[in-house]
């Protein structure tokens, strides 16, 4: 696997570190708080479509949206460990599943986007924050991909969702952002590597990097544009968050009551 690596010009603090707590999560930069990308976006109005969802799953929601969660923490991890040039197998000693056939199908499609467009691998979980926004995150993947002759610097964010969602714009155009500030070189591409598309094979005019059940998807609107509908939605967020820092900085993880 071809890697190439670049310098930073905006160092990782050295006070850097990531809070996670069951409703937020926090990076802490020079004694600073900066909300996740993710949770800023929390604040997005979810719309009529999410409406109609609750109304039909009920109070089944909880559960769909936690085993979706834990679906896509599996296939990132599978991921970091095909990276990390580790074996991987659908099947244990027993030889029963480890886990859904679909958790796997989503690896599968990953390893042939690889195999298809051979990208040069720049950085994988690269943190990365903007002081201009004053947000932080995590961004799946950076590398650079040769089409048509022409090598281009994508970030791209992997999801396993069912749907495309509004959201993932705005995520990836702040990564962009970040990545921009962090590193001192402008981002080409930004795009959404969709693990569960519909998609049924390759974009014969060369235009679109996809594949069979997944493609890399493009906001139709310009970094711009998006950039600007983030900060509307951060207005937001800090209306409902105008300490701009975590309620706590840490919470207990283990009890027990004393005899």
């Amino acid at each position: 696997m071809i890697k190439k690596s670049y310098n930073r010009i905006l160092e990782i603090s050295p006070d850097h570190r990531q809070i996670t707590l069951p409703d937020s999560r926090y990076y802490r930069r020079n004694g600073e708080y900066y909300p996740s990308i993710t949770y800023v976006l929390q604040a997005y109005p979810k719309g009529k479509y999410f409406e109609d969802w609750l109304k039909k799953v009920g109070y089944s929601s909880e559960y769909i949206v936690k085993r979706a969660s834990e679906e896509g923490t599996q296939v990132h991890e599978m991921i970091e460990d095909y990276f990390a040039g580790k074996e991987l197998k659908y099947l244990d000693h027993n030889d029963h599943p480890k886990m859904p056939p679909h958790v796997w199908q989503m690896l599968l499609n990953f390893v042939d986007f690889w195999d298809t467009y051979k990208p040069t691998l720049v950085e994988t979980e690269v943190s990365l924050f903007s002081d201009k926004l004053q947000v932080a995150g995590t961004c799946d993947l950076v590398c650079e991909i040769e089409i048509n002759g022409k090598m281009e610097r994508w970030v791209i964010d992997f999801k396993t969702s069912n749907h495309l969602q509004t959201t993932y714009d705005l995520q990836g155009a702040v990564y962009a952002q970040c990545y921009e500030e962090c590193y001192g070189m402008k981002v080409d591409r930004v795009g959404v590597l969709w693990l569960k598309s519909k998609s049924r094979g390759e974009d014969k005019s060369g235009k679109r990097l996809k594949g069979k059940s997944w493609e890399v998807y493009e906001s139709p609107r310009t970094q711009e544009e998006n950039l600007d509908i983030f900060k509307s939605v951060r207005k937001l967020f800090d209306l409902e968050n105008p300490k701009h820092k975590p309620y706590n900085t840490s919470f207990t993880t283990v009890v027990k009551r004393t005899i």
